[in-house]
């Protein structure tokens, strides 16, 4: 099975997961550097207290647990639009890597640009590390 790698900079989030899903359930290997620059569209307050929502929802012992890292956060979109309760989806998420910048094992590989993702936004938007900065993470990026 051939790995494909995918520069996540500069892309939309919801975008990039939906094309991300999709070829994970066609059986692609994949594997996502620099989840801290994926661009969520909207109102960087708003978007900061939707994901502040997320995460401090539920009980801290029994869930629902909301990851506060990029790449985990990244890894979770693509999971929700996965069938991640059957078989098919379960080994789809299995194929999937995210990483947060460019890991030195990868530093020599091709790495695609998906243009469909692409941010052409002109209106008020964040970046996924800063969410994540303001949820709660130690920034390691």
């Amino acid at each position: 099975m051939h790995e494909k790698y995918i520069d996540a900079r500069d892309c939309i989030l919801g975008r990039l997961a939906s094309i991300i899903a999709k070829r994970l359930l066609n059986g692609e290997k994949i594997n996502v550097v620099n989840a801290e620059h994926v661009v969520i569209s909207g109102n960087p307050k708003a978007v900061f207290e939707i994901f502040k929502e997320k995460v401090e929802r539920g009980d801290p012992y029994h869930g629902p647990f909301y990851p506060r890292y990029p790449d985990k956060i990244f890894k979770r979109v693509v999971r929700g639009m996965l069938p991640y309760k059957k078989p098919r989806g379960r080994e789809a998420l299995k194929r999937l890597k995210v990483y947060i910048s460019v890991p030195e094992n990868l530093k020599e590989k091709e790495f695609e640009i998906i243009e469909a993702a692409k941010n052409r936004l002109e209106h008020k938007y964040t970046t996924l590390g800063k969410v994540a900065e303001k949820i709660g993470a130690k920034k390691v990026w």
